[in-house]
């Protein structure tokens, strides 16, 4: 859904780039409008198929032998969505405009635990998350700071920084204050879940972060802002010039993207005057070894005529040439014969 917000900020800038001549902006609607329509749309459907999830997860953990009945849907309807991922942690801007009243949880944890668990992900079956050491602490430096600008943008009524070592170390407190900042009531069975630990990396207690092939600056910025965060508070106050910076971060996000498309767009054009082009010249290269070919048989026509002409005045210049002189005489004996004749009659 993050991306989902990017699209639709190049959608509306589409439907507004030429003022009253696009259909957006002559119809006078808001950006702030545009999106809420969206959201509301999604939130809509996720309530609306959320017993199906229920039902499909029920369903998998009590096995096919229990009869459907046997599921109360009434008590798994719910007026709340969750979704955790983690790279929403880069468009909470654009998901503010989806969802204005949505709240967010910042879930803090130190850094060299952050790095030791994305090291060792694989293990969970989930695939590799980073690449190396240097590439785990660039991440957590990038996350947190997104989230932490957040927090001066949109202050404590939106988002709750959670630290991740108070929800291990003392879950009922943590989740207290989490529901406080819900404005729900709380309710034990709500510390259920975290009796076990799931999706866990599983790293060994020895397990060493080799560092020699990373930043030592990067591993020192993200130590100094690790401890800063965990140690501080969270700021109370909204900050207008952090409100500024993540709306121009967004914009360049969606500028990016749009950007991208574009210039997709004149690759695409590009690519596609190449194949005609190369289309072209393959006819013409055809047309030429055709008439290359044809030529070819007219020269190989005439060279086997030459040789032919030449075979015959070379057989003809191989005669002996007292044949041809008796031939003349053996002629002219019998002009002269039949002349006499005449004459002696």
């Amino acid at each position: 859904m993050g991306n989902l917000a990017i699209d639709l900020a190049t959608y509306y800038q589409k439907g507004t780039s030429r003022g009253d001549y696009s259909l957006l902006s002559s119809m006078d609607i808001k950006k702030a409008e545009f999106f809420a329509v969206f959201g509301r749309t999604i939130n809509d459907l996720i309530l609306r198929h959320d017993v199906d999830l229920e039902k499909r997860r029920w369903r998998q953990a009590a096995g096919p032998m229990i009869p459907e009945d046997h599921f109360d849907t009434e008590f798994r309807v719910k007026g709340r969505w969750v979704d955790g991922t983690p790279e929403y942690s880069f468009h909470i801007c654009g998901l503010r405009s989806l969802f204005p009243e949505a709240l967010f949880i910042h879930i803090f944890r130190e850094v060299t635990s952050v790095v030791r668990s994305m090291l060792h992900f694989h293990q969970v079956g989930g695939g590799t998350l980073v690449a190396s050491e240097q590439e785990a602490y660039s991440y957590w430096m990038r996350t947190v700071s997104s989230c932490l600008l957040a927090e001066r943008a949109y202050g404590p009524g939106v988002i709750f920084r959670l630290r991740h070592s108070d929800l291990v170390e003392n879950p009922e407190a943590a989740l207290r204050s989490v529901f406080s900042f819900l404005n729900e009531p709380y309710a034990p069975k709500c510390l259920t879940p975290l009796a076990q630990r799931i999706n866990s990396s599983h790293v060994p207690a020895d397990f060493e972060i080799d560092i020699r092939n990373t930043d030592p600056s990067l591993i020192e910025q993200a130590i100094r802002l690790s401890h800063h965060t965990q140690t501080s508070l969270q700021p109370l106050e909204v900050s207008p010039a952090a409100v500024e910076e993540i709306e121009a971060a967004f914009d360049e996000q969606v500028q990016f993207v749009a950007t991208l498309a574009s210039e997709y767009d004149k690759a695409l054009k590009k690519i596609t005057k190449f194949k005609k082009e190369n289309q072209q010249i393959a006819a013409r290269t055809k047309w030429v070894a055709m008439e290359e070919k044809k030529k070819s048989a007219i020269f190989r026509h005439l060279h086997s005529s030459w040789k032919h002409s030449k075979w015959l005045d070379h057989l003809l210049g191989a005669l002996p040439k007292n044949v041809s002189k008796e031939k003349d005489q053996g002629d002219s004996s019998k002009r002269n014969w039949a002349s006499g004749s005449l004459d002696n009659e």
